[in-house]
């Protein structure tokens, strides 16, 4: 046996070892996979119903809302997954592998991700119950300044949290109304302002300055629903499910229950998406894999936040339909007209993309 081959020999085992530490090493890359659908229209495992109301009538019909879930690795030990683990849901066309980084922060803990996502359900929840409300008719939303720019004329008047009541003679309650009162005024015009602030009423006159040709007085604006609401929501579900992204289907979920019928026409409709308290569906993560669970669930509508379309239309839907779903309402309104005809013209991601 030759010094060379026997070399080779001896290289075999360690070459054999080192494949085997790499595919066993943590990489620092997170999976997403399909995860648990809920009915939000149903009960929890406790048997109690996830969405429960008083001050107001609740129906119980028939159908299906459901929200959608995503199995995301935990952020540690960071990249807790093997070099096995990630090619095998790489190459799947219903799983995804993401940077570390991309997903969770540097140093992150689970229990860290879990009070996150907690806080974020139940902001969620809360907005939600505002917009399904708003939604029937009763006006539950208020205009909040979130930030006052600074050398602004808005600068020393206006402070970050003071309610926004009137803009001129006409009574405010979204971000979007006062944006548009403001920006309608001319050239030197002041803007008269009713406003709330620690309890009190303030009435202020604010003389804008042009922005890229439009009157502005360098507030930022936002919708936030009012403290007292008019009919008490109270939604269950596992605490281990946390953050932001069902907010559309518990508002749509909300509005199913204080209405008579089924919004649904008894079937299955799912999706997902933020809420804000304006009515405005937001973007979520893993929107593949919660549409490959909602077709497995055998949903047969997908609602779709906007800014998810292009990935939604790389997803293995089958034969269910997708939505894009710019709004709460124009969710509900897309669905009632599925409804009554299954081949209704809806808003599509197809559109969007053209």
């Amino acid at each position: 046996m030759t010094q060379r081959t026997l070399a080779g020999l001896l290289a075999v085992p360690l070459l054999i070892g080192l494949w085997v530490t790499a595919a066993l090493k943590p990489l620092p890359f997170v999976t997403y996979e399909p995860g648990l659908t809920l009915d939000v229209l149903g009960t929890n495992q406790e048997g109690k119903e996830i969405i429960e109301v008083s001050g107001h009538p609740a129906y119980r019909d028939t159908g299906e809302l459901r929200m959608t879930t995503v199995y995301v690795s935990q952020p540690e030990p960071k990249g807790s997954n093997s070099l096995f683990e990630l090619m095998r849901d790489w190459l799947s066309d219903e799983d995804a592998v993401y940077p570390y980084d991309a997903v969770y922060h540097e140093g992150e803990t689970v229990e860290q991700n879990r009070q996150e996502g907690a806080q974020e359900m139940t902001s969620s929840q809360d907005a939600a119950t505002a917009v399904a409300l708003e939604e029937l008719g009763y006006h539950v939303t208020e205009a909040v300044v979130a930030g006052v720019a600074k050398d602004t004329p808005a600068d020393g008047a206006l402070e970050t949290g003071d309610v926004l009541l009137r803009v001129g003679d006409t009574p405010v309650s979204t971000a979007d109304q006062v944006v548009d009162l403001v920006g309608a005024l001319d050239e030197g015009d002041p803007v008269h302002l009713l406003i709330r602030r620690d309890g009190d009423r303030r009435a202020l006159s604010i003389t804008p300055e042009l922005n890229d040709g439009r009157p502005q007085i360098g507030i930022q604006v936002g919708t936030q629903a009012k403290p007292d609401l008019p009919v008490e929501v109270d939604i269950a579900i596992d605490p281990s499910i946390g953050g932001p992204s069902a907010g559309l289907m518990f508002s749509l979920g909300i509005y199913d229950t204080l209405t008579p019928g089924s919004l649904s026409g008894g079937a299955t409709i799912a999706g997902t998406g933020t809420i804000d308290a304006a009515g405005n569906v937001g973007p979520i993560g893993g929107i593949q894999q919660k549409i490959v669970g909602a077709r497995d669930a055998g949903a047969e509508l997908f609602m779709v936040p906007p800014d998810n379309c292009a990935e939604a239309l790389g997803a293995p839907n089958g034969d269910m339909r997708l939505v894009r779903a710019d709004t709460m309402h124009d969710a509900r309104v897309a669905i009632a007209a599925w409804v009554k005809d299954h081949d209704a013209d809806l808003p599509s991601c197809e559109e969007s993309e053209k």
